[in-house]
């Protein structure tokens, strides 16, 4: 997603000034999310200020959010977390892509099924809240079962406030893509990819997680609660599958790709 930009660390200064200037043009925010790619990386004595001048030039602010890694969660200690979940910062986002470790590795996403679940984990503990993303199709026909298998199993083991669910996109073509996997990917149909997400969806064990597939890049848009809504989405995907034409999925203009 970054690869065409170059990574630089932000003097804490700019940063600061360019808070209380937006305060000029922008009145009663409630929501603010820290860009760009992954702020978690900063240390905490440089996040904690940068927190203070948010909440002290946007009262009403009720939400501060953020990108995040495990590893970079896991770079910082409990206490740390908790500092800064009290300066404000209560919901990251995360892109553990898949639960799958050999996926994990194709991708080369520097993070492991318990990578992940050890930093996501020690975040909850601290109070902050999670919105974690999958990305159906990520492993191709190939590898559909146990992604979905294993990525079911993974939020099932962190339990999420949030997740989401992403469809596979090749930005720079399906070839380059396949090198990852030694050009043996096979791409996934509609119907593939319907059948991966109620695989996913069917292997779930989900409380209370708000989940949602209705990014630009899904066919089929569900939304709801899990477990509360798993069959109904099950039997979303099932009329998919059986009658895309009368289904409402989503034209691939419609996609926005």
């Amino acid at each position: 997603m970054y690869s065409s930009k170059s990574f630089k660390i932000r003097n804490e200064e700019e940063i600061i000034k360019d808070i209380h200037s937006a305060v000029k043009t922008l009145h009663g925010i409630r929501k603010i999310f820290l860009a760009d790619g992954n702020p978690m990386i900063l240390g905490t004595k440089k996040m904690l200020p940068i927190l203070s001048a948010i909440n002290t030039a946007f009262p009403k602010v009720r939400r501060i959010s953020t990108y995040a890694l495990p590893r970079d969660v896991l770079s910082k200690s409990l206490e740390e977390l908790k500092a800064l979940r009290e300066a404000g910062l209560n919901l990251i986002y995360v892109g553990i892509e898949s639960g799958d470790d050999k996926l994990l590795l194709k991708i080369n996403k520097g993070e492991t099924y318990n990578s992940t679940v050890d930093g996501l984990l020690k975040a909850k503990e601290a109070g902050i809240k999670l919105s974690v993303i999958i990305i159906n199709g990520l492993g191709g026909m190939e590898y559909s079962n146990q992604h979905a298998i294993n990525s079911a199993k993974i939020l099932n083991k962190i339990q999420p406030e949030f997740a989401s669910a992403l469809v596979l996109s090749f930005p720079f073509g399906t070839e380059h893509f396949k090198k990852k996997f030694n050009d043996s990917f096979i791409p996934m149909n509609i119907t593939d990819l319907l059948k991966e997400m109620k695989t996913f969806i069917s292997y779930s064990d989900l409380k209370s997680t708000i989940f949602r597939s209705n990014h630009a890049s899904n066919y089929l848009v569900l939304s709801g609660i899990l477990s509360r809504d798993k069959q109904q989405f099950i039997n979303q995907i099932d009329n998919a599958i059986n009658n895309p034409e009368t289904a409402g999925l989503r034209e691939e203009w419609q996609r926005g790709l």
